[in-house]
């Protein structure tokens, strides 16, 4: 009977010692994966946890705490591109500012110190003061649109648009314009309706903006198209044209704020760099989805994909 309850007590030591042992081994690997956090987190480096474990709790922790990683570094990644994104926006900005204030300025100047200037010429210094504070003031206007839009703090009310109607008005509006520059124009407009789902208003500047983009950059082929096409889920306006093109290695990039490459097409709006960016930003609160392909010097096509309303 002594020799059983010896058994038995050493078997419960050991039992306790056992469970001491890993008691103190989870305290030393918390302690670890701890440590590990805190560093790579100051750091803010690419690192994962690793910990060679066989308890599948540990298991689940760490792989929720490498998920918690990821997404900081993510967070972190994005908050550096957007604030470089927004340094190089505020100093185009000012850059593309200060030009025309600049040459409002000279005329000005030259008013001022030739007050006997002939009226014609009074006349002609006046109308160009006025469209260079015309250009500075549509540069002001965009930089706010697209701060709004960002934002989240301008409503967009949202509606059923007939989009025959839509697409052939804006293209006519372009046509005197297109005549006199010698385009060969393609207009494809089904007879029958095809509704969308979107904003009339935000959809007109859209389409403005890319037309007006293909007149500035498309002019060497002298060709401009407008097709609208449909499928059961959604519509679609494509706007083309066989000038210069975008090369491959810009088409990620055409949309992003300020991108004002030499090949670039992101400079609608006198060069603001803003045109395309809110293009597609006003697209995107309409539901919808912006996208580009382009062979320089065969086809460049911009196509507005909206959803579809049946009628």
């Amino acid at each position: 009977m002594t020799i059983i309850l010896s058994m038995i007590i050493v078997i419960l030591v050991g039992m306790i010692i056992v469970q001491a042992l890993n008691r103190r081994s989870h305290r030393m690997q918390l302690r670890h994966l701890r440590s590990e956090v805190e560093r790579i987190s100051s750091l803010a480096t690419h690192e994962k946890l690793l910990l060679m474990t066989d308890d599948r709790e540990l298991q689940s922790l760490l792989m929720e705490i490498n998920r918690l990683l990821g997404a900081q570094h993510q967070m972190y990644s994005d908050y550096a591109k957007m604030e470089m994104s927004m340094k190089k926006m505020v100093s185009n900005i000012s850059h593309d500012l200060k030009t025309p204030l600049t040459v409002v300025l000279g005329y000005i100047e030259m008013l001022h110190l030739d007050p006997a200037m002939h009226a014609d010429e009074r006349e002609r210094v006046l109308g160009k003061v006025y469209a260079k504070t015309q250009e500075t003031l549509a540069l002001i206007h965009d930089f706010f649109d697209l701060a709004k839009l960002e934002s989240g703090d301008r409503d967009i009310p949202m509606t059923r648009i007939l989009m025959n109607e839509r697409c052939s008005t804006t293209i006519l509006d372009y046509y005197d314009i297109l005549t006199e520059k010698g385009y060969l124009v393609h207009i494809e407009i089904p007879e029958h309706p095809i509704y969308g789902f979107g904003n009339d208003e935000a959809l007109h500047r859209v389409l403005n903006n890319l037309i007006s983009n293909s007149i500035q950059y498309g002019s060497h082929g002298k060709q401009l198209g407008l097709t609208l096409r449909e499928d059961e889920s959604s519509v679609y306006v494509d706007i083309w044209d066989r000038g210069k093109g975008i090369d491959a290695m810009h088409i990620d990039h055409v949309f992003e704020r300020m991108y004002t490459l030499e090949d670039s097409r992101n400079k609608s709006y006198q060069g603001s760099g803003l045109g395309l960016t809110i293009t597609k930003r006003l697209v995107e609160s309409m539901g919808g989805s912006i996208h580009l392909r382009s062979n320089p010097y065969e086809l460049t096509v911009f196509t507005v994909q909206l959803k579809k309303v049946q009628y």
